[in-house]
């Protein structure tokens, strides 16, 4: 079974309970500005966005959903973003160029990366197959994930990034101008729907987990301002509760989730969503939990690209300890 990790309700359950007196304390007239990338990483929030919408939110949300990692992260430096949805490695990077101005609050996706092939004109087996080839994968965090995994497995394979976008290289996989390809969820799921030739190969998450500790492949993950942290502990701990809730929700419902995904302009389409959410790794894990996995994850990246990272791995005050 793909990792809806068992725990995740739990956690979101316990949150809850750690932080409802303080939750009860936060000033519901608060405004908090939150951004999200379309996509995988912002599946979570689509609950906590369509109850903002209705006035049923803890807080004043204002919710914007863009399609550029770069944007998000400009909009944290220049203060118009208080909480956003980011690439593990992007969050990671905007804390060392920024020399702390932002904190890690959850990590809400583990690997959503798998090898898709033509199977009329390609059989991969094991990461062993690809060892010499050339595998088209998009540019920037899946390039250095795929590099990390083939290295540790011994494998030498060369990344081709010629579709530097996933939506580039999923078209170009499905009209047949390439056999292979390292693709994200939902990209797989589109793919494989328009071309009956493609299947999943290999399961990046499965493979990464035979080399590195288990659990430490964190694609996407929440942070918050620091100033934003530092003045709004209550109204932040409302939040981590309600997120908390809206991730469950995922696992609860998922064909009315995937409708949300759709109706917030998380995702364009709630079929695709729906089907694609099971292989999303998605998650919420918080606190002590959080710190573990993101700095192993943090530091292979470092081992095999440092720039990745944004030059080093963040020490102990990019973790966001809670309200206490």
């Amino acid at each position: 079974m793909k990792r809806f990790f068992a725990t995740l309700l739990a956690l979101a359950l316990c949150l809850g309970v750690s932080s409802c007196a303080l939750a009860a304390e936060h000033d519901p007239s608060t405004d908090m500005n939150v951004m999200v990338l379309n996509g995988t990483t912002g599946f979570g929030m689509a609950r906590l966005m369509a109850d903002a919408a209705e006035g049923k939110a803890a807080l004043d949300y204002d919710f914007q959903v863009e399609t550029d990692a770069s944007a998000v992260t400009a909009a944290l430096i220049n203060g118009t973003c208080d909480v956003a949805a980011l690439p593990a490695n992007a969050a990671a990077a905007l804390y060392n160029k920024t020399e702390g101005a932002v904190k890690l609050l959850a990590l809400n996706t583990l690997g959503v990366l798998y090898l898709v092939v033509n199977s009329e004109k390609v059989t991969v087996e094991s990461l062993e197959d690809l060892d010499g080839m050339s595998v088209p994968v998009p540019a920037q965090n899946p390039t250095f994930l795929f590099q990390a995994l083939c290295q540790a497995a011994g494998v030498d394979v060369t990344c081709d990034d010629t579709y530097a976008q996933p939506t580039d290289l999923r078209t170009a996989l499905a009209a047949g101008e390439v056999d292979m390809a390292v693709l994200p969820e939902p990209m797989v799921t589109i793919a494989c729907a328009a071309n009956e030739d493609l299947s999943v190969a290999l399961d990046l998450t499965a493979e990464w987990d035979k080399v590195y500790p288990a659990g430490s492949l964190v694609q996407g993950c929440a942070v918050v301002r620091t100033e934003y942290a530092d003045a709004h502990p209550a109204e932040l701990a409302a939040f981590m509760e309600e997120y908390g809730a809206s991730i469950a929700y995922l696992s609860e419902d998922p064909a009315e989730a995937a409708k949300l995904i759709e109706q917030t302009g998380v995702f364009t389409n709630a079929a695709v969503a729906e089907k694609a959410i099971p292989h999303c790794n998605l998650c919420f894990i918080t606190g002590e939990d959080m710190e573990p996995l993101m700095d192993e994850y943090l530091t292979i990246l470092y081992g095999v690209a440092p720039e990745s990272v944004g030059g080093s791995v963040p020490d102990a005050d990019f973790y966001w300890p809670g309200p206490g």
